[in-house]
């Protein structure tokens, strides 16, 4: 249909861009795929070119970036699975790649993005008073998760706060919590979960028991449940295995924390 019938339809609903979802819109005539709204965020841009080319129409896309060849910050965002740090300090780096200005991705000499490393922290070397900049949390950390039972989901958030603060990782890297299967109605647990907004993975005993045998295990545990272990085991069992162990296991209060940092994929 006609983009001003879209644009009047949809104009209550919209929010913010880190919100809203892909809007595509194909004329009446079946000439055009046209990325209305969310092009980077949403992936309406990459979208419009797949239906393009298997409706065989002319994709049509207006981002600046897109339109001068380069690349916007929440499209290196999105390209990593990752999340910005706002949506204003991404806008106005991506307005200095736009005006043809130097950006540079600030990674140490011995980290290169291929090599699907992060960083504890860079020097920045510059004569400039004022510099723009942005930051992108890359969703790669599993906290893998054991509590005794009806433990309370403030003790839950306050374990994982401390966890995190102590090894010096942020809360917007969480990609997900991962638990035991005898857990999974733990409402303590599933009220932490869904305070931070993430998704609770179970892990079945079953599986937990092939691969327990690696990690330091304990027979009170054991005797309870059936496993040996419960938060290393969740955490590398609901990762891609392609990775490394930050914290094998911290204890708080009968909480068991542990944080699997998934290798980021190389970005192409």
């Amino acid at each position: 249909m006609a983009s001003g019938i879209v644009i009047r339809k949809i104009a209550s609903l919209i929010g913010t861009k880190d919100k809203d979802p892909a809007v595509l819109l194909i004329d009446e005539g079946k000439h055009f795929v046209i990325s209305l709204l969310s092009g980077h965020l949403g992936g309406a841009n990459e979208l419009t070119h797949s239906l393009a080319n298997i409706l065989k129409l002319v994709p049509v896309i207006t981002t600046s970036s897109d339109v001068t060849g380069k690349i916007a910050v929440d499209t290196i965002s999105q390209k990593l699975n990752a999340e910005l740090e706002d949506l204003k300090s991404a806008k106005d780096v991506t307005s200095l790649i736009v005006n043809g200005q130097k950006v540079n991705i600030l990674l140490p000499k011995n980290v290169k993005i291929t090599d699907k490393n992060s960083a504890d922290g860079f020097i920045l070397v510059s004569n400039k008073k004022n510099i723009d900049y942005t930051r992108i949390y890359p969703k790669n950390l599993i906290l893998g998760i054991g509590c005794k039972k009806d433990t309370k989901a403030e003790d839950i958030l306050n374990a994982i706060k401390n966890c995190l603060n102590k090894n010096n990782l942020d809360i917007k890297s969480v990609k997900k919590v991962a638990t035991v299967d005898v857990k999974e109605n733990e409402q303590g647990l599933i009220d932490a979960v869904k305070f931070l907004n993430l998704s609770l993975e179970i892990i079945s005993r079953d599986e937990i028991k092939k691969i327990q045998a690696q990690f330091e295990g304990s027979d009170f545990v054991e005797k309870n449940i059936g496993v040996r272990a419960v938060s290393e085991p969740v955490a590398l069992l609901s990762s891609t295995g392609n990775g490394k162990f930050l914290v094998m296991k911290e204890k708080y209060n009968g909480i068991t924390i542990s944080i699997y940092e998934e290798e980021i994929e190389k970005y192409e």
